[in-house]
């Protein structure tokens, strides 16, 4: 599934194969396991991440899966009849959900985009996420010297009070380290 996407748009998908379990789970870590949080999930692709949300996610839980690819969204509405799963892009994130969202998590290949959509997405996320909420995403360790790995770093400073470099999942394939943010900064360059 994952090689005819990225044959299909290369640009948009980032991977030929899913993210690992031991990922999902570093990055859904920050998901309420109490209440009724609303989590965001961009880029869920075949749904490795979004089962790592369903894992930790309360009953009284939302989860909303913003896709863009038309083939994975159906996968994902047929596997996960409990996530709202919305055939869209990931930049008019202010148009799809209806309230702050607790949660954003992003399985985005954000090295691959260039400025303009790096600055839009991130713009959407930090206009919906609740100020006390979190962004959480991944980044591949082997493309951390791409321009446009070292611009997504810099942008995400400029839309959050604060960003840490998490824990590298050496047992992914490839490596990736976790970027967790929070704090989202109000005004800030969309």
């Amino acid at each position: 599934m994952f090689v005819g996407a990225a044959a299909r748009a290369p640009q948009l998908v980032g991977a030929v194969v899913p993210s690992g379990r031991r990922l999902a789970d570093a990055l859904t870590a920050v998901v309420p396991r109490t209440g009724s949080p609303f989590v965001a999930e961009l880029g869920p692709g075949s749904g490795t991440v979004s089962r790592a949300v369903g894992r930790r996610l309360p009953g009284d839980g939302r989860h909303v899966a913003v896709e863009i690819d038309a083939a994975f969204a159906r996968h994902l509405r047929r596997t996960l009849p409990d996530t709202e799963v919305v055939h869209g892009d990931a930049a008019d994130l202010r148009d799809i959900v209806d309230r702050p969202v607790d949660v954003v998590v992003s399985g985005l290949p954000w090295s691959l985009f260039d400025e303009m959509r790096q600055r839009s997405i991130l713009g959407a996320v930090r206009d919906v996420l609740a100020g006390d909420g979190a962004f959480t995403t991944f980044a591949y360790r082997h493309a951390a010297g791409l321009s446009g790995a070292r611009r997504f770093r810099r942008l995400l400073d400029e839309h959050f009070d604060e960003v840490i470099d998490g824990r590298t999942v050496w047992r992914n394939v490839p490596p990736a380290g976790v970027l967790l943010c929070r704090r989202p900064i109000r005004g800030g360059a969309a």
